[in-house]
């Protein structure tokens, strides 16, 4: 392919992002194709191409199509382009895929609704600030009302996981101006994807107007997060028990919380003498008998053989919600949700009945090996967490739930080097999962380390072999790297895109740099000596920064001098808090900010210097000079097999500078919903 091939060209650069040009040429001829025929692409034609898309064309009927698109286009005849049905495949890819997360469907499911409004006013019905506007009614708006302001979202977060968001950043007056409210929804979603939650293509906007299928895809997953924390051996090591002794442990590590429930609800059910498999929360679960049998096994007090007796499937259901509330499993359910095999509302119920009484031994020789975690071992969870919250937020149509494990065929790592850098996967020579043949691995992380050389990273004694094998601090090295290029290289688009193509690229010593000149010149008089300074444990700092780029983020009130141990915690999680506010999609913890982390720190100015740069554009001609280019190789290769912190951050770009009320969605690789390339894919990506 010629060097002057331009592509299809998107004016918005973060929407172009999101798709492969393979994927827009594609998508181009087919609008095109329907204009041409048509006249013009409106509400009434477009639902047929639509239907017929990847990803689409099992899950949505054109119906739906259609009244997802009435939400925006209420006039029929309006006429759609080109880049509006970009964003409209997007959003109803937001809605309709992301099965493993969510399948909530765009038509309201009322008992859904009703379920989650249960959860929010059981859980948060005496919180101090929203206990006046509780309980919601789960009949009408109330729910999408009560969001618009983006507290209740933020509360529900820490509900799901504890700590997540520090509350003093939390705009919680009882009436908010546009600025407070925003910001409250841009904490909300770049939290979200901090605790795992897919955040495809929801804007702030999103929220403000409280789009009901949006709105109920997030708490869905919000929710499911909370109650799915403790199905991993971390929380539950007794879950070893639903394992052979022979089984490898790195492998049951690997599997996803939905499939560790599927896992132990069979153990139980095949104990309790069921001689079918439960696959799934829907179909498998629908005549109650897989329910019957589960209780039975759990709590035989609570279970009469009747239930099974029972040749009504809604009797029985309605026998078996009276038999888990006496294990106190809060009724979100009712017995028609199970016989209609309602997946997201079984699978909350099943996870209740866990939480309640998971029927494991407690036997502490069965779950010794999960217990002896040495230093780095801590180090290493921390990390493998940090860079999994990452990869999920880019948008690869993989999701990892354990980095280790799931990299080991290579596969991800080439979906993730698709997204930071278009183009340089060759497809055809790679192998997707399921795979067999442990060659095709070897095939397919050996292309890794090649792409990885191509981008000057320092791969000394990294092989691909040694992916395959799951070589833990090896595996970081790589991943740190691979973070460190997506970062450097959105700060690079911003000064080219500013500056033309002129100029050489920003290097860790720009990075720091600019900080230092942004904190002086808001009239302080920290400084940060390097990524390594130990003097920014206590915060002080970063909150100067966060200041300086934007003065009011920052309640000074609630700092602390950051002088003991408790207080350069409170520092620190408010900092991650004040980031996510401003805008950029951190995925750090408050002790990698206290330890000093080096990449956590690098990671973090980069994220707060990008937002800054990409709301200040003006501001790009005061960069000050670039210094040694060899500085950045250097640094990466001193952090090959270092037993730091890894930072994880994917800095966001919101999609309309001077927009008050504009989503937040990540330049070139956040929340991207296309997948990975066919393998017809070519290897050269356009520049926008």
């Amino acid at each position: 392919m010629s060097a002057g091939f331009v592509g299809v060209v998107v004016s918005d650069p973060s929407l172009q992002g999101q798709f492969t040009q393979v994927e827009l040429r594609s998508l181009k001829a087919k609008f095109v194709s329907l204009k041409r025929d048509s006249g013009h692409v409106t509400t009434k034609n477009l639902p047929g191409l639509m239907k017929k898309l990847r990803g689409l064309n099992e899950v949505v009927s054109e119906e739906e199509i259609a009244a997802f698109l009435s939400e925006s286009y209420p006039d029929s005849d309006q006429e759609i382009e080109f880049e509006s049905f970009l964003r409209e495949y997007l959003n109803l890819q937001t809605s309709f895929l992301k099965s493993s997360i969510t399948t909530l469907l765009h038509n309201i499911n009322q008992a859904e609704k009703s379920s989650y409004v249960a959860h929010i006013n059981t859980y948060l019905r005496y919180d101090p600030f929203l206990k006046k506007y509780l309980p919601i009614d789960p009949a009408g708006n109330q729910l999408f009302d009560l969001i618009r302001d983006g507290v209740l979202l933020c509360k529900l977060i820490n509900v799901a996981v504890p700590g997540t968001i520090d509350e003093r950043a939390i705009n919680k007056k009882r009436v908010l101006n546009p600025w407070q409210r925003n910001e409250n929804h841009t904490l909300c979603l770049n939290s979200a994807k901090a605790i795992g939650c897919t955040v495809v293509n929801i804007g702030t906007q999103d929220l403000v107007e409280g789009r009901p299928h949006l709105v109920l895809g997030l708490i869905s997953q919000i929710i499911k997060i909370q109650l799915l924390a403790d199905l991993n051996l971390k929380k539950t090591p007794q879950l070893v028990e639903l394992f052979d002794d022979s089984k490898d442990i790195d492998e049951v590590l690997s599997l996803s919380p939905e499939k560790m429930l599927l896992r132990w609800m069979n153990h139980h059910l095949k104990k309790a003498g069921y001689k079918k498999t439960v696959n799934n929360f829907s179909s498998d679960v629908k005549d109650g008998e897989a329910y019957a049998y589960l209780l039975k096994a759990l709590a035989p007090e609570h279970s009469p053989e009747t239930t099974l007796d029972t040749k009504d499937p809604d009797e029985r259901a309605k026998l078996i919600l009276e038999q888990a509330e006496k294990l106190d499993c809060k009724r979100y359910l009712t017995p028609t949700d199970i016989t209609e095999g309602s997946a997201n509302l079984n699978l909350a119920f099943v996870a209740q009945i866990f939480q309640h009484r998971n029927g494991l031994t407690s036997d502490t020789k069965q779950v010794t090996l999960t217990q002896t975690a040495t230093r780095d071992d801590v180090l290493l969870s921390r990390e493998e967490r940090a860079f999994r919250m990452w990869i999920n937020s880019l948008g690869v149509e993989s999701y990892v739930n354990n980095v280790f494990e799931d990299v080991r065929n290579g596969w991800v790592l080439l979906e993730v080097l698709d997204k930071v850098s278009p183009g340089s996967v060759n497809w055809k020579l790679a192998t997707k999962p399921p795979i067999k043949m442990p060659f095709r691995k070897l095939e397919n992380c050996n292309q890794v380390i090649k792409i990885g050389k191509q981008l000057k990273f320092s791969l000394v004694n990294l092989a691909g072999n040694d992916i395959v094998q799951g070589n833990k601090k090896l595996i970081v090295a790589l991943l740190w790297q691979l973070m460190r290029f997506n970062i450097l290289q959105l700060l690079n688009k911003l000064r080219f895109h500013s500056q033309g193509s002129q100029g050489k690229e920003i290097t860790d010593a720009d990075i720091l740099n600019w900080a230092n000149s942004k904190v002086k010149a808001s009239g302080r008089t920290s400084r940060m000596e390097s990524f390594k300074d130990k003097s920014l444990s206590n915060g002080l700092f970063f909150l100067e920064l966060l200041s300086a780029v934007q003065p009011r983020v920052v309640n000074w009130k609630v700092v602390t001098k950051g002088e003991a141990d408790e207080d350069k915690k409170l520092n620190a999680t408010y900092i991650i808090s004040v980031a996510r506010k401003l805008g950029c999609s951190v995925f750090l913890l408050p002790e990698d900010i206290i330890e000093v982390n080096q990449k956590m720190i690098l990671t973090l100015t980069a994220s707060i210097m990008y937002w800054s740069l990409q709301k200040q554009p003006q501001s790009l001609s005061e960069m000050p000079e670039q210094s040694d280019p060899s500085s950045m190789a250097s640094d990466a290769a001193s952090d090959v097999g270092s037993e730091d912190g890894a930072s994880t951050i994917a800095p966001s770009e919101s999609e309309e500078v001077n927009s008050l009320s504009d989503g937040i969605s990540n330049l070139t690789m956040d929340d991207a919903t296309s997948n990975a390339p066919s393998t017809e894919n070519g290897n050269v990506v356009a520049e926008s």
